[in-house]
């Protein structure tokens, strides 16, 4: 570990990563089948996205791929509650059996939008997420797949990030902002 890692503690290795990958993907074939659209949700899915999308072409399956970009957060820290669309999927989803995928999951509610508006436009959607972080109160959505049950802690690496950093991190660790960081 350098100098600008030194203060994150690994939760979950590169090698235990992958391993969780591949069961999923495993559980996915199995549940959803050849004709699959993947939907990662940009930013912090990509890594995840991508290693998914090749361990579900080695469990078989040849599945396509689209993008959706969501904010609920504008230029502030804390979540207005209102989802916006940075980028909308470009595929006809009506009548696809689609798997959305996320890096973590804690309320929900950006999830809970982009599933039901996937849902409102013909598809069957199932959730992916890398991370479940239980919080407190009811949640917006649930995941039908899940890679690790995630800490009460700020996490980064493998796509997650903080202030745009960590994000090529091959593992996922927790991290503490220094004080008063937003």
């Amino acid at each position: 570990m350098d100098a600008a890692t030194a203060g994150i503690e690994v939760l979950y290795s590169a090698a235990e990563i992958a391993e969780r990958v591949t069961a999923l993907a495993a559980a996915i074939a199995h549940d959803l089948g050849p004709e699959l659209l993947l939907v990662a949700v940009l930013k912090g899915s990509f890594v995840f996205a991508a290693d998914l999308l090749r361990a579900l072409h080695f469990a078989g399956l040849q599945p396509e791929v689209d993008f959706m970009t969501l904010s609920s957060y504008g230029s502030g820290t804390e979540s207005s509650g209102r989802v916006k669309i940075g980028r909308d999927v470009e595929d006809n989803v009506g009548g696809r059996r689609v798997l959305l995928v996320d890096d973590i999951l804690e309320s929900g509610r950006t999830l809970a939008f982009a599933k039901a508006l996937l849902e409102e436009r013909g598809a069957m959607v199932k959730v992916c997420v890398l991370l479940d972080k239980p919080v407190a109160g009811s949640r917006a959505v649930r995941a039908d797949y899940v890679g690790f049950l995630c800490p009460d802690r700020f996490v980064v690496g493998y796509g997650l990030d903080y202030a745009h950093r960590y994000r090529e991190l091959p593992y996922i660790g927790a991290f503490a902002p220094p004080p008063g960081a937003s």
